[in-house]
């Protein structure tokens, strides 16, 4: 692989600064783009500060580009739609007016399972239409087609979009999940917990996007692990590493989802649309289309990457707990807001 000038949104965030230490280690140059300053520190990374939704500073970003990874979004736990339209759509209005001003060559934009909503059956495959179910899977739904009109340019586009994603460093709504495991309280489940909920891990994520980068014309992509299990098994192999005192228990699934969304509408809790709709759903993809073309083998199966998660959690959490570890909503400890209350109304 020859080496590149590859530019990365949202460089400084979770999985945007995985894919940049990566690409790194290939041997490209790395320029970060991001409203927070990456802390990696290399010779051949550059960083610039900026808004995605700023034409000037795109413009000046995406220069001598080979290939942009777009990563920048607002995710689910903002409940915002002016946030998700004017970021997630906006931003990929931008920056796709922005590389063909410049004549990037490349672009692989990292999209969202929820786009799919809850799918009518699974496994999804590439045949599965997209239907969103809520402002955020819209929105990125929106911006894949942005980015898809970018073909007729004659600009290789690949869609990647994955499942959930875990990984050294995944905090946010975890973050809640992790802290509930090694204080040994009980952790709910919808129903019995027997949906079939598919991961990813951000390694296998990272690598996926940048083999993505050297594919010819116009694809999309499916990506999560190979290994997966019920949500209930996924949770209980967690608790068993963790020598942890917890216990998944099953709840009644439609005032739980009628329960999350009320308290996450009057701002009570961190929880999204997003969330109350697929915690309870059974959904995974078929990722042969990705093993073909891009030679996809993913190392970690959904017990194997919220184990390594939950770890680095356990090491870090003093500095999680104080403030010191911080970044994008996806780096960061979140208020738990009336979530605290669960492991409470739990354990009868």
């Amino acid at each position: 692989m020859k080496n590149k000038r590859i530019l990365i949104t949202g460089g400084a965030g979770f999985f945007g600064s995985i894919l940049v230490n990566n690409l790194l280690k290939l041997g490209h140059q790395v320029v970060c783009f991001d409203l927070n300053k990456n802390s990696i520190i290399h010779e051949n990374l550059i960083s610039i500060i900026g808004d995605i939704r700023n034409e000037d500073q795109v413009f000046e970003a995406c220069k001598d580009i080979d290939i942009v990874h777009h990563n920048v979004a607002q995710v689910p736990i903002a409940k915002d739609k002016e946030l998700f339209d004017s970021v997630n759509i906006g931003g990929a209005e931008v920056l796709s007016q922005q590389i063909k001003r410049t004549g990037v060559k490349s672009i692989v934009y990292t999209s969202s399972s929820a786009v799919f909503g809850v799918p009518s059956y699974n496994p999804v495959t590439s045949q599965t239409k997209p239907s969103p179910a809520e402002e955020y899977g819209r929105a990125k739904y929106n911006a894949e087609k942005i980015f898809n009109d970018l073909c007729k340019e004659g600009i290789n586009v690949s869609i990647i979009r994955p499942r959930t994603i875990l990984g050294t460093g995944r905090l946010g709504i975890f973050q809640i999940l992790f802290e509930w495991i090694y204080q040994g309280k009980n952790i709910p489940v919808l129903g019995k917990g027997e949906n079939i909920y598919q991961f990813v891990h951000a390694q296998d994520l990272a690598t996926a996007c940048i083999a993505a980068g050297e594919v010819e014309g116009c694809n999309t992509y499916n990506i999560g692990a190979k290994k997966f299990s019920s949500m209930k098994e996924t949770l209980e192999a967690v608790i068993k590493h963790a020598k942890s005192n917890s216990r998944v228990v099953g709840v009644n699934k439609k005032i739980a989802q009628f329960g999350m969304n009320i308290t996450s509408f009057l701002g009570l809790s961190p929880l999204g649309p997003y969330h109350s709709l697929m915690y309870g759903e059974s959904m995974y993809f078929d990722v042969s289309e990705a093993e073909k073309d891009l030679r996809y083998s993913p190392v970690f199966s959904n017990s194997e990457m919220f184990i390594d998660s939950y770890d680095w959690y356990v090491k870090n959490r003093e500095d999680i707990l104080s403030g010191e570890l911080h970044g994008s909503g996806h780096q960061s400890k979140i208020r738990q807001g009336i979530l605290s209350l669960t492991p409470y109304l739990l354990r009868w």
